[in-house]
C-alpha cells in the first residue's frame, strides 16, 4: 500500500480524540500545539487530559461523536478503535487508529520540529518503533542552524516570487544561497 503523505490544518477545527489513557495523554500534546479544538472521550481520563483548552466527555464513545470533525485519534481499546473507525468512515473522516494499523485511515508519523522546519516519517503503521528510530536519528541529523536557513528560503522566495523567477530555477538558487550562509557561519567560527 503506497501512503500520499501530508500535514494538516488543524487550527480551530474539531478533532476527537478517543481514549482517557496514557496513549491518549500523549496524542493530545501535539493535537493542541496544530490548534486543534479537541474533545476527548472516555468513560475516565488521567489527570493529564483534563485541561481547560480540551472539551471532555466522559462516557463510552457514540458514532455521533464523528460528526463534524475534521479528524479523529483512536486511542481506546482494539475494540473501541475499530468502532470509531467505522463511525469516522461513514462519515469520510480521517482516523489514526493507535496501534492499529487495520483501523487507520491515516497515520501518525515520527516527527522532528526544528527551526520552523518539520521533517515526519512513517512506516505507514507497520514498524512504529522503526519510525521512532528513524526519527531520533533525523533530529542528530539536522543542521542546529536550521531555523536560519527557513528563514533565509522564506525571504527569498518572497523575492523570487516578486521578481517572477520560475519555480524550476528556484531550487538552485536557493542551494547557492545557503551554501554561502553557511560559508559565511562557518568563518564566523
Amino acid at each position: 500500500m503506497s501512503l500520499y503523505p501530508a500535514f494538516l490544518k488543524l487550527a480551530g477545527r474539531r478533532v476527537l480524540l478517543v481514549g482517557g489513557g496514557r496513549v491518549a495523554t500523549a496524542k493530545l500534546p501535539g493535537l493542541l500545539e496544530a490548534g486543534a479544538d479537541v474533545t476527548v472521550v472516555a468513560p475516565t481520563l488521567a489527570v493529564e487530559l483534563e485541561r481547560a483548552a480540551v472539551t471532555h466527555l466522559r462516557r463510552a464513545f457514540q458514532p455521533a461523536d464523528v460528526e463534524g470533525c475534521w479528524f479523529v485519534v483512536a486511542a481506546a481499546t482494539p475494540a473501541v478503535n475499530r468502532q470509531v473507525a467505522l463511525a469516522a468512515a461513514s462519515q469520510r473522516v480521517f482516523v489514526n487508529a493507535v496501534d492499529d494499523a487495520e483501523a487507520a485511515s491515516a497515520y501518525l508519523g515520527g516527527v522532528v520540529r526544528r527551526g520552523g522546519a518539520t521533517v515526519a516519517i512513517s512506516t505507514g503503521g507497520r514498524a512504529p518503533a522503526l519510525a521512532g528510530l528513524l526519527r531520533e536519528a533525523l533530529e542528530r541529523l539536522l543542521p542546529v542552524e536550521l531555523a536560519e536557513w527557513v528563514t533565509a528560503a522564506e525571504q527569498l522566495r518572497m523575492r523570487w516570487r516578486a521578481e517572477a523567477v520560475p519555480v524550476e530555477a528556484r531550487r538552485p538558487l536557493l542551494l547557492r544561497a545557503l551554501g554561502e550562509l553557511y560559508a559565511a557561519r562557518q568563518g564566523q567560527a
